[in-house]
């Protein structure tokens, strides 16, 4: 086989390929073979029906189509391995001789990973910065326990205060007459947090159970229905009930409450060492993230469109599962926001662009290094999706396809290429503080993560290039 290979513009390659003619009637006679046994040819039994027959029964290029084509995929997949290419997409066939006796002549073009120019990725001038803990942030944690065991209690002898949890009864009048969506039998609230009216809630500060006050209120210039806004309105509001949030002591009993803690003094201390060691971990992390901000910065490569078009997928896929979660639709975050589909789509695309870079950076430091995943990783990886995603089965089926098993692959090898350019830069820097993460670098998971399940989704293929076994060739006129 002659293959000859030309590079193009936006990182695609035409490989052109020559396969001798003994080849072709090789590929021939496997696809009589083939079309007989899934032919019912009249008066033959399956597999014995001759050439002769098949071209009468199904036409006279049937078998040369079904020859070429998997001549013409075997023969790219063959390049693919042989030339250590790392292709994007499927190619785009153009065959140009294909007559029996004669060599078959094609042309494959298609989009290959983008050739990627590293610069300096490990003589940085910054290191890691780990936050201190102080007494004001342990202090924060307890409150914060604190107001988790808290309960509510009515309220006697006051009035209403900013923080109290409040059930009022209100009707909203304009010129004497109610409006929609201004009245309410019972409306719960906690005053101060502004969730209705502007300058509603202040009205109702020093207010006493039972009691009732009438006030007026102009609905702002923004108000979300349209014929309010910039209205005087009459509320005539009743407040119903009055509680307000009861904190437990900050005593040796509460400690006990909240977990095997003898006192006070132990609860302190285990909190202090819980903040000290996120704090650690999270200098590791913002110190990975500057590593790949430096490498990449100093990396020169052509990101194709293909793959941050396809980013921009994934994103989109993020996001409709972020606003699912909220219990939102994506046609009311459109509407809320004022925008078209295709307007969120393309404010996307730089930082798609961007993520699509890092990839391919870290993808390449991996190879200089030679970090790579363990099949066993990757396989355990595999497992865990079974198990996390058992009622989804087109979740499933997309981390054990192939296209699924390279995602796995590459993250884990990017992950760990970039734990190893951290583990190095503080070998050399032993006066550097021990940012080890909280469980020691402990491998992560790469199917449970919202990008993979995007990912999975929109059946992405990783930026690093589909296998040889992903891309198979389509024979063309």
């Amino acid at each position: 086989m002659q293959t000859t290979n030309t590079p193009l513009p936006n990182s695609r390659l035409a490989l052109e390929f020559e396969l001798p003619p003994e080849r072709l009637s090789r590929a021939i006679d496997q696809a009589v073979t083939r079309l007989s046994r899934q032919t019912r040819v009249p008066g033959f039994r399956p597999g014995k029906a001759p050439r002769v027959m098949l071209d009468r029964f199904l036409g006279s290029t049937a078998i040369m189509d079904e020859a070429v084509d998997q001549l013409v995929e075997d023969a790219f997949r063959e390049a693919v391995v042989e030339q250590d290419l790392s292709p994007l997409t499927t190619p785009e066939i153009e065959i140009s001789q294909r007559e029996e006796g004669k060599p078959l002549i094609f042309k494959a073009t298609v989009q290959v990973r983008p050739d990627v120019q590293l610069g300096d990725y490990e003589h940085f001038a910054f290191k890691p910065e780990v936050q201190p803990v102080d007494e004001t942030m342990v202090e924060k944690v307890i409150e914060e326990l604190r107001d988790s065991q808290s309960s509510l209690e009515h309220v006697d002898g006051r009035g209403a205060e900013a923080g109290d949890y409040a059930v009022v009864s209100f009707v909203g009048t304009r010129d004497g007459v109610p409006f929609p969506g201004g009245s309410s039998e019972r409306m719960p609230l906690i005053i101060g947090e502004s969730r209705l009216i502007p300058g509603f809630e202040e009205k109702l500060l020093g207010q006493a159970k039972g009691e009732k006050r009438e006030f007026d209120i102009v609905f702002p210039e923004n108000y979300q229905e349209e014929s309010l806004r910039g209205q005087t309105a009459h509320f005539s509001v009743e407040l119903l009930e009055l509680r307000a949030k009861v904190l437990p002591e900050a005593n040796d009993e509460f400690a006990r409450s909240v977990g095997k803690f003898a006192d006070m003094a132990a609860l302190t201390a285990e909190l202090r060492k819980q903040l000290e060691a996120n704090a650690l971990d999270r200098a590791r992390h913002e110190f990975a993230d500057k590593i790949i901000e430096y490498a990449t910065g100093n990396a020169t490569l052509e990101v194709p469109d293909i793959l941050v078009e396809q980013e921009v997928d994934v994103m989109q896929d993020e996001m409709r599962s972020a606003l699912a979660r909220q219990g939102i639709s994506e046609e009311a975050y459109l509407k809320v926001t004022n925008k078209t589909a295709e307007e969120v789509r393309q404010e996307s695309r730089p930082a798609a662009e961007k993520r699509v870079k890092t990839l391919l950076v870290v993808s390449e430091i991996a190879k200089a290094k030679g970090v790579e995943a363990p099949e066993a990783l990757v396989q355990a990886e595999i497992d865990q999706a079974r198990s996390r995603y058992a009622s989804d089965q087109n979740l499933i089926r997309y981390f054990e396809s192939e296209r699924g098993r390279s995602y796995i692959r590459s993250t884990i090898r990017r992950s760990r290429t970039v734990e190893q350019l951290i583990d190095e830069w503080l070998a050399d820097h032993p006066d550097s503080p021990r940012i080890a993460h909280i469980e020691e670098v402990k491998e992560g998971s790469s199917v449970g993560t919202p990008s993979a399940e995007a990912a999975a989704s929109v059946g992405a293929a990783d930026p690093e290039g589909v296998t040889p076994q992903e891309a198979p060739a389509q024979a063309g006129a």
